[in-house]
């Protein structure tokens, strides 16, 4: 099957879904999703593979979701914005509870929607260099998938969500346990590859199995219930009409996505 933004290849007993907007630095837009869960329902379905390995084509794992799309889409009710986001988490969270074992391969950029993709991985190889983060507040944005106070605590989380941080090393996600492992450029792809390959060698249901109670024990802490939390309160910040709001996303729309940066910025400094 072909697909329009990313590729899929399939060698038992591995799989490669590949995101394949480089110009783009693999932005996510609604083709993108849509080609995701197209691709993860054939591998689900093909009983010759037994693990999936994640990656993106070019210069940067993924920037997140497409701002430019987004305009595009000029969504303006509620219920428009809570179908968008919902479908959003629905396909990021795919990965966390596809039935094979997961392994996302980053470089260059982990950004957003991006860093979430990678987070909703069972394991992640970083390569050296490769920048992490979640700037969704910067853009008065929001964040779909709060998945990041799993994987560390309070005052990392909040540091690195409410001041819009998108310069993580690797070397630091490694220490907060967001990356299971940081190798050389142009290797993470063979390590994650043969990261995946040792989870093939096991037997598929036990591995299956495993998986599904280590998810069941983040269920029961609550983590499901928090992301659809997390979900409702995307969709409140995106239909929230303020006077600060409506002009950066005037000049957003105006001007481009620098000039509404610098507006902000020239606002909170007194220079405006």
């Amino acid at each position: 099957m072909n697909f329009d933004t990313i590729l899929l290849e399939v060698a038992a007993p591995l799989a490669t879904l590949r995101l394949n907007r480089p110009e783009k630095l693999n932005a996510i837009n609604t083709e993108m999703l849509r080609d995701i869960e197209a691709a993860l329902d054939i591998v689900e379905n093909d009983d010759s593979v037994y693990a999936l390995v994640l990656c993106g084509e070019g210069r940067a794992f993924c920037a997140g979701f497409d701002l430019d799309a987004g305009l595009a889409a000029n969504r303006q009710t509620e219920a428009e914005w809570r179908a968008a986001i919902e479908y959003d988490l629905e396909v990021i969270m795919r990965f966390w509870h596809f039935s094979k074992p997961t392994v996302a391969v980053t470089q260059g950029y982990a950004l957003a929607g991006g860093f979430e993709l990678a987070l909703a991985c069972d394991m992640t190889v970083a390569e050296e260099g490769c920048l992490f983060g979640e700037p969704e507040l910067r853009f008065g944005s929001s964040i779909v998938a709060l998945l990041l106070p799993w994987y560390t605590n309070p005052k990392r989380s909040k540091k690195m969500l409410l001041t819009g941080q998108d310069r993580m090393p690797a070397d630091e996600a490694l220490s907060h346990g967001i990356v299971n492992e940081v190798v050389v450029p142009g290797s993470g792809l063979e390590r994650g590859m043969a990261l995946a390959r040792e989870c093939a060698l096991l037997d598929p249901d036990s591995v299956r199995m495993t998986k599904q109670a280590i998810n069941r024990t983040y269920e029961t802490m609550g983590m499901y219930r928090a992301l659809e939390q997390g979900a409702q309160t995307s969709v409140e910040i995106e239909t929230l009409a303020t006077p600060l709001r409506r002009e950066f996303n005037r000049i957003l729309r105006e001007q481009g996505m620098k000039a509404a940066l610098a507006w902000r910025e020239a606002r909170l400094s007194g220079d405006d």
